[in-house]
């Protein structure tokens, strides 16, 4: 019993006949290959890493806009995020979603303009992302303001069908439904309905 318990300690001390090492050397070897092993597998996969992470990156920058400002520069203002809709007052599909223009104040870091705002927009806090901003081109004092284009209650239109052009039925399971084609007095023929 007493030569079992010294095994491990006489195979590590021993020579190996096939390599003619001890068995500590070898060991200590195959650790060193073994740690060469990982440490080119670990730089093979940051190579790939890089090479996918730039792949990615220049897919995403296909959409993105170098964008920069200067003081005095006037731009639009976008008003699509929801708490923005809410305190511009603008709302709907069909509003517009750039208000403005305005007068850029001055850059606050790398992304960030601080805007000249009106009186009515005092809530607002003038500092935007430069993502929220459209360049002004042209004249801004040539822009017409929104609150002063309105539709005139007294405006109607009606448009009179001059000619009847065709008539198709359609058969949908059980029923027949008929579809007809009429020229309208404020179409040509092409523009028919």
């Amino acid at each position: 019993m007493k030569g079992l318990t010294l095994l491990p300690w006489i195979l590590l001390a021993s020579v190996q006949v096939d390599i003619k090492l001890t068995t500590t050397k070898a060991l200590t070897e195959l650790y060193e290959m073994f740690l060469d092993t990982i440490a080119d597998a670990i730089e093979f996969h940051k190579n790939i890493r890089k090479t996918s992470q730039s792949r990615q990156k220049s897919y995403a920058n296909v959409r993105r806009r170098e964008l920069e400002f200067r003081a005095d520069d006037w731009v639009f203002l976008k008003v699509s995020p929801m708490k923005m809709v809410m305190i511009f007052g603008k709302k709907r599909k069909l509003s517009p979603r750039y208000v403005g223009p305005y007068k850029i104040l001055k850059r606050i870091g790398k992304v960030a303009y601080e805007l000249e705002l009106p009186a009515e927009l005092a809530a607002v806090h003038p500092v935007f992302q430069i993502s929220l901003l459209k360049k002004c081109v042209g004249d801004p004092a040539s822009v017409v303001p929104l609150k002063s284009v309105a539709v005139q209650d007294s405006l109607s239109y009606e448009d009179v069908p001059v000619e009847f052009l065709d008539r198709q039925v359609t058969r949908l399971k059980n029923k027949e439904v008929a579809s007809v084609k009429f020229l309208w007095s404020s179409q040509s023929v092409e523009g028919a309905t």
